[in-house]
């Protein structure tokens, strides 16, 4: 097993930093900072440096951003689906009926639903989750936006759900459920967008932490990012554990390959939920952080389908 150190990035800290992609096109990277509303863009150099070079102020919480075929980017966030274009313009496209903002206290904490990880696969459909505020069981679920604009519900019955990505082949989508710790492998028909069978890779238990965000690399293994253990681990299709990347900071969020040569790979992490004295220790968290650990991955797929007339 391979054991690699990632180091701090440039870019500040994020409260709540997720869901890194390289949109190629731009030659950008692209995370979001979930609870600040916040969606962040940066250049890589061939050497592995990073470079911020613009953020949009999207309001509210913003999930997950992909970029869009004919410009701009598509967002999950919120109830639902946000565009922004690339002159920084925000325009809210549709909430999903049975998703809603918080809206009412359980134990403190606000039981409403957002918009949560997702990603594009090879043919341009988009795919978003959600989760409950209150994280409660089964609250979550899976979305696809399909080719023509029509959005339907894909998975129910989901806590967290979280990082998604496919096989070099298009045959198996990964899906990471962090409320049940556990990473899925669905067949998957790329012709139609269907999920198939199901079974589990990975399953997490203990001082592992938990399944968040994923990238699947060019050789077909799984990089996923473990929130409470300071680690990204990659594993086989078979859920052999192959590489581990230490962290400084202990609630890593979700990963990507990135750069000219799709060789870096960037791990976002959070202060979302850490203590003071947590904090004081961790003083990097927040951070993206950059690894080369010998393997190249995909860039993000764009969604190919409209932004105007989304609907259920």
């Amino acid at each position: 097993m391979t054991r690699l150190q990632a180091a701090p990035a440039a870019p500040s800290p994020a409260e709540h930093g997720e869901g890194p992609v390289w949109d190629a096109d731009r030659q950008e990277l692209v995370w979001v900072d979930i609870t600040a509303g916040r969606f962040r863009r940066a250049t890589v150099s061939p050497d592995g440096e990073l470079t911020e070079v613009g953020a949009v102020e999207v309001g509210g919480t913003v999930g997950v951003a992909v970029p869009v075929a004919h410009g701009g980017w598509l967002l999950g966030a919120g109830p639902g689906f946000t565009a922004v274009t690339a002159d920084g313009e925000v325009r809210s496209l549709l909430e999903l009926a049975g998703e809603g903002g918080p809206a009412q206290a359980l134990e403190g904490r606000p039981s409403g639903t957002r918009m949560n990880d997702g990603g594009c696969d090879r043919a341009g459909r988009f795919f978003a989750g959600t989760m409950a505020f209150d994280e409660r069981p089964g609250a979550g679920a899976l979305y696809r936006v399909d080719l023509d604009g029509t959005v339907s519900r894909v998975l129910d019955g989901l806590t967290i759900s979280n990082g998604l990505g496919w096989s070099p082949d298009d045959r198996t989508v990964y899906l990471a459920d962090s409320g049940a710790a556990v990473v899925w492998a669905f067949d998957y028909d790329l012709g139609t967008g269907e999920f198939g069978g199901r079974r589990p890779v990975v399953r997490f238990a203990g001082d592992d932490g938990v399944a968040d965000g994923l990238t699947v690399d060019d050789e077909g293994c799984l990089w996923t990012a473990l929130w409470g253990a300071g680690q990204v681990r990659r594993y086989s299709p078979a859920g052999e554990l192959l590489a581990v990347v230490d962290v400084p900071a202990s609630q890593t969020s979700s990963c990507a390959f990135a750069g000219p040569g799709r060789d870096l790979l960037v791990v976002s992490t959070s202060v979302h939920g850490l203590t003071a004295d947590e904090r004081t220790g961790q003083p990097d968290a927040g951070r993206l952080f950059t690894v080369r650990p010998g393997v190249t991955g995909p860039p993000a797929f764009p969604y190919r389908g409209p932004l105007s007339g989304l609907r259920q």
